[in-house]
């Protein structure tokens, strides 16, 4: 699983490079200038997300001690359904497939639904 999710995470990043990479100059070596090129963006964008996972998954810990102090169980699966749809709505306008960006906010409800429960007395 975490082999799958690592490569939706660059599948992830090589579609924001399509379109945030698009203007930039062609470099005098085509070959290996370009593909290096590319490549340094790749890393930036790749640590970009997890950096947005990162703090995605702070909230989801302070989430996590309201619902404990609450009494509310960590899996709400209305709410997931809606970020779900949302999430697909928007992976269309990037290009994106309902299969892929469902099978990525799977992992990351994974891992979210992880770190609820280790708040758990």
């Amino acid at each position: 699983m975490k082999n799958k999710f690592i490569f939706l995470i660059i599948a992830l990043a090589a579609t924001a490079i399509a379109h945030n990479a698009a203007g930039q100059s062609p470099s005098k070596n085509p070959i290996d200038t370009t593909l290096e090129s590319k490549r340094k963006v790749i890393d930036s964008l790749d640590k970009q997300l997890f950096e947005v996972l990162g703090a995605r998954e702070r909230v989801v810990r302070e989430i996590g001690v309201y619902k404990a102090q609450h009494h509310i169980a960590p899996l709400q699966a209305a709410r997931f359904q809606k970020v779900l749809e949302r999430g697909i709505e928007a992976g269309k306008k990037e290009g994106l497939s309902a299969e892929f960006v469902t099978e990525l906010l799977n992992a990351i409800h994974k891992e979210s639904l992880r770190i609820e429960e280790g708040i758990r007395p």
